[in-house]
């Protein structure tokens, strides 16, 4: 198998097991696969149907600058102080690898994605792509940075790290 395949087949493990975390709720296995410095953003669409630039002065359906931010969030799933996740719902997470690249130490991978999230018996669909730079650590990578674009137009519940 050239190096080539191998890592293509390497990273869409890896992506997999982000996929598989997140289903699970295995909210240990899914932050460490996340740098400690990883920034995590889901830009909004603004009214001229573009998408936000800048974080910190934009508006973001979730922004967190470092890991920090995710890890605080799974608190608060787990101790039931996020109200938008309890009762939690059941998720399934698909995705399709279609690029990876190379810019300096970097590896960027770029998926497609759709989740289908069931809570009382409804079910709601949420679908998009995301840019992960990745970083290779030892056999594996660790995410530096996930850049998730959600392209429905209405938000039909509350929008979480397991929702997308």
């Amino acid at each position: 198998m050239s190096s080539e395949v191998a890592q293509w087949t390497a990273i869409q493990r890896f992506l997999g097991r982000e996929a598989a975390a997140l289903d699970a709720k295995d909210w240990d296995s899914w932050i460490d696969l996340y740098h400690p410095d990883a920034e995590y953003w889901v830009p909004a669409w603004d009214d001229s149907g573009r998408l936000t630039e800048d974080p910190r002065r934009e508006i973001s359906l979730i922004y967190y600058p470092t890991r920090a931010g995710l890890e605080d969030r799974v608190y608060r799933i787990r101790t039931g102080r996020s109200s938008a996740s309890s009762p939690a719902p059941r998720t399934s997470h698909i995705f399709c690898l279609l690029a990876v690249d190379h810019e300096d130490d970097v590896i960027r991978a770029r998926t497609n994605w759709s989740v289908t999230s069931v809570l009382e018996d409804r079910p709601t669909v949420y679908s998009g792509s995301a840019i992960y730079d990745l970083e290779p650590m030892g056999d594996a990578f660790v995410i530096k940075r996930k850049y998730t674009v959600v392209i429905n137009d209405l938000a039909q519940t509350m929008l979480d790290v397991y929702s997308i």
